[in-house]
């Protein structure tokens, strides 16, 4: 038998990769939805809330799409971040950036804000991932960035980390380790679930 340390990664490995093959077959029609869907609840999110900096990801092809999310929490005088990748098993970093800014690609290739862009601190984090449950439990990429950037800024502050993803990426419950982060909220085109209301159950 393989040793529960070594059998949940191979799990969440085969789990990723299926949620990634479902988000996959998303129609470009609804993820225009979405992206309207996304802007127009994730604003609401931050007006509930009132963050002092938000940060979400640019997003890669298949990803849900944020730009909208980020034009409207800007317009709406919030100030928006991206992260910066930064070496493997450190923080993310977070410069302020908004629609129409320049951006570089940056080690993962994603499109990360330039160097000189001031630095943020965000309270309110829209998260990407392959995977998740509605207890809060997220399956990311597997560089554990996300984690570990959660975990450094819990030790610091309240902040309010919400999953972004398609409705196919629910799996009724997902192996976590220790180190793994969870989830405040996860926004689906169906709406925003509570995750915390969740583990209370």
């Amino acid at each position: 038998m393989v040793p529960d340390r070594l059998s949940i990664p191979i799990e969440k490995a085969a789990l990723r990769a299926e949620a990634l093959a479902r988000r996959m077959e998303v129609p470009a029609s609804l993820a225009a939805l979405f992206a309207r869907h996304l802007a127009a609840k994730g604003l609401a999110l931050a007006r509930q809330l009132r963050p002092r900096a938000v940060s979400a990801y640019f997003p890669l092809p298949n990803e849900p799409p944020t730009i909208e999310l980020l034009a409207s929490l800007a317009e709406a005088g919030f100030a928006t971040a991206l992260p910066v990748t930064g070496r493997r098993g450190t923080p993310l970093v977070f410069r302020l950036w908004c629609p129409g800014d320049p951006t570089l690609t940056g080690k993962m290739a994603i499109e990360e804000p330039l160097p000189e862009a001031p630095e943020a601190i965000p309270d309110l984090l829209f998260v990407p991932l392959a995977a998740f449950d509605r207890q809060g439990h997220r399956i990311g990429f597997g560089a554990g960035f996300y984690d570990l950037t959660l975990s450094h800024l819990r030790t610091a502050r309240e902040i309010t980390a919400v999953g972004v993803a398609y409705a196919a990426q629910e799996f009724p419950s997902l192996p976590h380790e220790l180190h793994d982060e969870s989830l405040d909220y996860i926004l689906t085109e169906h709406g925003v679930i509570d995750c915390r209301a969740q583990r209370s159950l």
